[in-house]
């Protein structure tokens, strides 16, 4: 299994269908949220909503199953069983397990192309378990529902900088996915009105290693497609290194006074993924 729709993944309350087509629209993959998003005496219309916008004659839906992600409830709750149940007569495949914990879990959604949302303390820890299971095909992670789960007050320190434990959750994850060869996916960013910080965050996950990073807003979607779109400097200059080593032929060369080997290349060879080249 594989799963490739970022870079921008806007999540969307299930509650609100008046808004999916427009969620479908502005981002390269829309969540639809079942879980934190909505309240729990709405859950049951908000699985109503997502039946509702099939049409009862089988009509081609407002989302497009290819773009679309389902989260649903933890694993082992009521909400979670109904929320398969509802799954069964759709035609979206793609699901987010939210609060994931342990592989025995993603044992139990066989027949989906799983994100495992890895947010507690035993979803982290375990999360290379999780990675390896073959229906999940990405890991995302959570940092407030982590720190709560640890009994914190916050995933950020005053200058918006993540804490370390925070920090060492994010990288755990990023690890495990890549580990597996699976897509990681980055936090979303909360504060919704700083763009600059949000942008500064996303080229972080690029660098790093994030496949895609989820939003909360149609507003910061343009920041984080920015962020993952290489500039024509980057396109040039990685180019230009594939060439030369192309000339070069095979081993260890130097490069505009650098020594250039296998690693250095594959990140010219990202680059050039991420421009869709």
């Amino acid at each position: 299994m594989s799963f490739q729709m970022g870079p921008a993944l806007l999540f969307c309350p299930a509650d609100r269908p008046e808004r999916y087509q427009k969620a479908g629209e502005r981002s390269d993959g829309v969540i639809v949220d079942l879980e934190d998003a909505v309240a729990p005496a709405d859950k049951q219309r908000a699985r109503g909503a997502i039946l509702a916008q099939l049409g009862s004659a089988g009509d081609v839906p407002e989302l497009d199953p290819s773009r679309t992600i389902i989260r649903i409830n933890p694993a082992g709750t009521e909400e979670f069983e109904k929320d398969l149940h509802c799954l069964k007569h759709t035609p979206y495949r793609h699901i987010m397990l939210a609060k994931a914990e342990s592989a025995e879990q993603l044992r139990e959604l066989e027949g989906y192309s799983v994100i495992a949302l890895c947010e507690t303390a035993a979803g982290i820890l375990n999360a290379a378990a999780i990675a390896a299971e073959p229906n999940v095909v990405g890991l995302m992670w959570g940092a407030e529902d982590l720190l709560a789960s640890l009994g914190g007050t916050s995933s950020r320190t005053d200058d918006g900088a993540y804490r370390a434990v925070a920090l060492q959750a994010r990288s755990m994850v990023l690890l495990a996915a890549g580990a597996s060869g699976k897509e990681a996916i980055d936090a979303v960013y909360v504060n919704i009105p700083d763009l600059d910080g949000l942008a500064a965050e996303a080229r972080d996950a690029v660098a790093s290693g994030f496949g895609s990073k989820a939003c909360i807003h149609p507003s910061q979607v343009a920041a984080v497609r920015t962020a993952y779109a290489p500039s024509d400097v980057e396109l040039a200059s990685a180019t230009e290194l594939l060439d030369a080593a192309a000339a070069a032929g095979s081993g260890v060369f130097a490069f505009k006074g650098k020594m250039v080997d296998g690693p250095i290349l594959k990140h010219a060879e990202s680059t050039l993924r991420r421009a869709g080249r």
